[in-house]
């Protein structure tokens, strides 16, 4: 029998239902992450032909609705269910084999399932050929491909209500207004070992796009609804969707207005193609500049765990994420923080450096591991006994949304709940991933982990969050606040311009920071003070500083050094002769090449915040911000500029932030800052927490506003109070002029707040 006889056979049977039968069940979690008893919806069609019972009037002939209600009662109640699909799977298996349909279809929904929605579901259909021929006849999930009814399971999300811009209006665009999504997913081909498991799955996705939808401000259904499938498919990673939006305030005597749109991976991979050979982006997609090319084919995501405790750990880690990508058909989409950490299980071992990565790839479960192993016996890695030192370890941890376990590799990964080590970065970059057999988000199992630690006579782990300042030395964020010593070799900087001019004189600068105290030293060419000339050659800048960096290299000068630049070609020279961070005060966005550079050399980069440039930073546009809040504004621009460095592949745990104070911002903005530093850099709410953070106060202008010092090299006092403010708020680096003065207020202040 061909794949669609079947199906089209059954359309001329006659069909006994099975409306709206509530029960209560165990099936997964509810919409607060319990492993409760809730309620769900179920409808049954029993395709069969009732032609004898018609004739006969005896209900013997025919299947009796009530011995099936009785049946699904019975199995409903009685037994617990990994998800709403296979509850699904086990009423349509009692409906074919059990009663003899020739076809059934189930629809189950759980009115309790998602916090925002009506319910969530699925609607499944199955024949009796779908069953013959297995060989384990108590088999209940088949994948439905013998009559093809497979292909039209569906998940859906129905009736989520949430709050967004969306109109062309004026009045649309200053209110948020009510919109009513309904979700229609389609099933993805299904792998051997995989089990049917999707429910947390929707719920991860439906998450996502919420907080989307509610960032929005679309003024069309139709981009809308259109980016709301882009995401799904892109980010979610299903394989077709179907999105009907309503607005129920957008006619006033009509229930509601809206758009209802279908796509698909071939339509994703079609958008992808036409903007790639374009140039452009569509008004559903905003691409990030410098972004690192997907191949079309990458399609699968997985998350990857790495560590190292043996040899350079740091260039371990550095190699194995290039071997990724040259050695696993992958391309590397997002770096959590780096972690130094203490040995877990067998305890007699050096520290490790751990971290994770997305990645995407086209390679499958088993292909994927083999690549991984491939990679750890190329950098060292030897058969030992279980948890021993090793230059690397790479596991898999999740792959899409997929469920799985063989003799070789189990997916999740079987020791997540359980390791601080893989939590925490793992916790950077998929904190609100569900593990589909806990039923928690990764956060969850992190928060829930770190309280069952600290209730122990252990106590939490000592876990430190580092960053690889230089060669062979850590910098821990949470030990000290971090001193950077400011060296310009300019010849027009606003307090100290043409002191370092002299290469002998930059160097003896630089020596005598070091002995008052500085952690680094940072180099800069070019002043930026407001009105400056920062469009002068760039061989002019290198000439500047590079000498200066080759002589104290020379001399055996031990300590970090950055470059201070917003010019590619300055920067790789600078770190060509020893520097070993990128100081950025257009964050990256000013010479297109940058990113490109701070991917490839792998040094820590600080990206600032400003507009425009020397020259017109201080205008009127420049110093105005949206709703007059700096510090949300700023917060925002920074975290693009973030998204920019790690969309081009600058590892996450590289990256160091600096709000731009005294860059397009008055004196009041500059204080607003100050003042609400934490919640910008600290805030667990903030888009920024977690990312460490430079601040730059040092004889700004503001403060000869504050106390009247008009020249610039006299306003130690009041730097040293704004130095101290900015370490109360969380600040890491302070980059400053005086450096024995400030070295002194750190120590203060680290010993009030830090040591808290």
């Amino acid at each position: 029998m061909e794949r669609g006889e079947n199906v089209k056979e059954s359309r001329h049977l006659d069909k006994i239902l099975l409306k709206n039968l509530v029960l209560k069940n165990v099936t997964g979690v509810d919409s607060w992450q319990r492993l409760k008893s809730q309620p769900v919806i179920i409808n049954v069609w029993l395709y069969t032909d009732i032609t004898a019972a018609g004739n006969s009037d005896h209900v013997t002939s025919s299947i009796h609705y009530g011995h099936v209600t009785k049946a699904i009662t019975q199995l409903t109640e009685k037994s617990t269910f990994k998800s709403i699909e296979e509850l699904g799977h086990a009423i349509v298996h009692l409906g074919c084999v059990d009663f003899g349909a020739e076809r059934t279809t189930v629809k189950v929904e759980q009115p309790k399932a998602l916090l925002h929605a009506a319910a969530a579901g699925v609607q499944l259909s199955r024949t009796k050929q779908d069953y013959e021929g297995l060989e384990d006849k108590k088999q209940v999930v088949t994948t439905g491909t013998v009559s093809g009814l497979g292909k039209e399971d569906i998940v859906f999300v129905k009736d989520m209500r949430l709050s967004t811009i969306i109109g062309v209006n004026p009045w649309e665009r200053e209110e948020k207004q009510v919109v009513v999504v309904n979700l229609t997913v389609y099933p993805s081909e299904q792998r051997e070992g995989e089990e049917s498991n999707k429910s947390y799955h929707m719920r991860t996705m439906v998450r996502t796009l919420a907080r989307y939808i509610e960032a929005s401000d679309y003024k069309t259904v139709e981009a809308f609804a259109v980016a709301v499938a882009r995401i799904a498919i892109e980010k979610c990673h299903v394989n077709k969707i179907r999105v009907q939006l309503e607005k129920p305030s957008a006619i006033l005597f009509a229930d509601a207005s809206g758009i209802e749109v279908t796509r698909d991976r071939a339509w994703l991979n079609s958008v992808l193609e036409q903007e790639k050979q374009s140039n452009q982006v569509f008004a559903h997609h905003q691409v990030q500049e410098g972004a690192k090319e997907i191949p079309v084919s990458y399609t699968q995501t997985a998350y990857i765990a790495l560590g190292s405790n043996v040899g350079d750990r740091v260039k371990n880690l550095y190699a194995a994420l290039d071997m990724l990508e040259t050695d696993c058909s992958s391309v590397v989409l997002d770096t959590s923080f780096l972690y130094e950490t203490p040995p877990m299980y067998y305890t007699e071992q050096p520290a490790f450096l751990n971290a994770a990565c997305k990645i995407a790839t086209c390679l499958e479960p088993q292909q994927l591991l083999e690549r991984l192993k491939h990679v750890e016996s190329t950098l060292g890695r030897e058969a030992s006994f279980r948890n021993a030192p090793r230059p690397v370890d790479l596991d898999i941890l999740f792959y899409n949304d997929l469920v799985m376990e063989s003799e070789t590799l189990t997916i999740p990964h079987i020791g997540i709940q359980e390791r601080e080590f893989v939590l925490w970065p793992l916790c950077d970059i998929a904190k609100d991933m569900e593990h589909p057999k806990l039923y928690k988000t990764c956060g969850q199992l992190l928060s829930q982990l770190l309280k069952v630690a600290a209730e122990t006579e252990e106590g939490v782990a000592q876990i430190d969050k580092v960053v690889p300042i230089q060669p062979q030395q850590l910098w821990k964020w949470k030990s000290k606040t971090y001193i950077m010593g400011i060296l310009n070799t300019t010849p027009d900087s606003f307090s100290d311009g043409g002191n370092y001019v002299d290469v002998d004189k930059a160097v003896e600068a630089a020596e005598r920071m070091k002995k008052e105290g500085a952690d680094i030293i940072d180099i800069g060419g070019m002043s930026t003070r407001p009105g400056a000339n920062d469009q002068f050659p760039e061989e002019e800048e290198i000439r500047r500083v590079v000498p200066v960096i080759k002589k104290l290299r020379e001399r055996g000068f031990d300590l970090p050094i950055s470059i201070d630049t917003f010019r590619a070609s300055v920067a790789q020279a600078a770190i060509d002769a020893g520097a070993n961070l990128i100081n950025d005060i257009s964050g990256g966005s000013r010479d297109p090449k940058m990113l490109s550079v701070m991917a490839k050399t792998k040094v820590p980069v600080c990206l600032m915040h400003m507009r425009g440039d020397a020259k017109t930073m201080m205008s009127k546009d420049n110093v105005s911000y949206e709703n007059d809040d700096v510090v949300e504004d700023v917060t925002y621009q920074l975290h693009s500029l973030v998204q920019n460095a790690l969309a081009a592949g600058v590892y996450r745990w590289n990256i160091i932030i600096d709000p731009g104070l005294g860059f397009a911002k008055t004196a009041k903005h500059d204080i607003e800052i100050l003042r609400r530093l934490g919640d910008m850099v600290k805030g667990s709410e903030s888009v920024l927490d977690g990312f460490p953070s430079l601040m730059g106060p040092s004889r700004k202008k503001f403060i000869g506003n504050l106390t009247g010092v008009q020249e610039a090299d006299k306003r130690s006092f009041g730097t040293a109070g704004a130095v101290a403010a900015s370490i109360a708020g969380g600040a890491n680096i302070l980059r400053v002029h005086d450096v024995r003065p400030m070295w002194e207020v750190t120590q203060v202040c680290d010993s009030i707040w830090r040591s808290a």
